[in-house]
């Protein structure tokens, strides 16, 4: 049965931060039949479980029917300090896990496309125009939309100030009609709504969700593996890190439940499942659990024990990473030739 529009609209709203504009969104939903969004991926650091995140709001847009392109961005990772030398091995890590990331959600993803960036970011007239865009915007502007997403340090390389340029220009040239990313990239889609008219291209409709905290602290880091779950990493390395991980009883604010609300919950519910925690008769037995804000009420309430909750999302995220481990002997060599680890 086709979705309303409404249902579609409810869809891509959910676990969302913020959508520039949603009036724009409701109109493209009733004038388009087959609207286009993307999201892009600098090749930087591997790919973990953080990224299970936009993966699972991809399939938010591909089940509102949606065509979706990733575009792993290759020059955009060199423009952020990644070795030249490394960047078709990293792309190859990406364009290898992110399928399999679908995969282990049960998304069907004939609607949804891997755009490598440098594939169309060196044709002439996309240089022209970053040419001429350059022309409309100051160091301090781009220092600043970029700031948040590029590693700039003390002695900033001209690069980094390309970067959101680039990326704005992106929305015209892989003709969408929705950019989508996380909070952490509001500066650069606010300066690509901003300075795109400026070169005769027209805004598009941004849509942001949250980042998740890390395991360890305030943000999960590709560079950090304490702060982390690798795809890679065996059942007892993800039982491990999920038992060391912050998480206060009590208080909601972090990696554990915001994992549950963004990535398990969802699935449950698209899948009509029940999120299980397993607890011993003694102590009253196991609890189910059919949404997300129960759980939080109760983790609130301390009518959950933090050890109990990390004890069911580590089973929950040991069954995602069931296809990972399935393919581990290709995809570790394939992410050894791209990263050290």
């Amino acid at each position: 049965m086709a979705m309303s529009i409404d249902e579609k609209l409810e869809l891509i709203r959910r676990n969302t931060e913020e959508i520039v504009t949603e009036e724009e969104l409701k109109k493209l939903l009733k004038e388009k039949k087959t609207p286009v969004v993307y999201l892009g991926w600098s090749i930087t650091g591997r790919t973990h479980l953080g990224y299970y995140v936009p993966v699972v709001k991809l399939a938010d847009f591909l089940n509102a029917g949606f065509k979706v392109k990733l575009l792993l961005a290759d020059l955009h990772g060199a423009l952020d300090n990644t070795p030249w030398e490394v960047l078709e091995k990293r792309y190859n890590y990406y364009s290898q896990t992110i399928p399999l990331m679908f995969k282990s959600i049960g998304v069907d993803i004939k609607n949804f496309e891997i755009v490598k960036g440098s594939g169309f970011q060196l044709d002439k007239k996309y240089f022209f125009d970053l040419l001429k865009l350059s022309t409309f915007t100051s160091v301090n502007d781009a220092k600043r939309a970029g700031s948040e997403v590029v590693k700039f340090g003390d002695n900033p390389m001209l690069s980094g100030v390309i970067y959101p340029l680039m990326q704005s220009l992106d929305e015209e040239y892989l003709g969408v009609d929705v950019q989508y990313g996380g909070v952490d990239q509001r500066k650069i889609l606010m300066f690509a709504r901003e300075n795109l008219p400026k070169v005769g291209y027209k805004r598009r409709i941004e849509i942001m969700t949250p980042i998740i905290p890390g395991l360890v602290g305030k943000k999960m880091s590709a560079s950090n593996n304490k702060t982390k779950i690798d795809l890679l990493d065996n059942e007892e390395e993800v039982e491990k890190k999920i038992k060391e991980s912050d998480c206060v009883a009590g208080d909601p604010d972090n990696f554990v439940l915001a994992f549950l609300k963004n990535v398990l919950m969802v699935i449950k519910n698209d899948k009509k499942e029940k999120f299980v925690i397993k607890i011993p008769e003694k102590f009253g037995g196991d609890l189910e659990y059919d949404n997300y804000e129960d759980i939080e009420r109760d983790f609130i309430a301390k009518k959950l024990h933090p050890l109990d909750v990390k004890n069911a999302v580590a089973d929950e995220i040991n069954n995602l990473l069931l296809v990972f481990r399935e393919n581990k002997k290709k995809l570790e060599k394939i992410g050894k030739e791209g990263y050290e680890r």
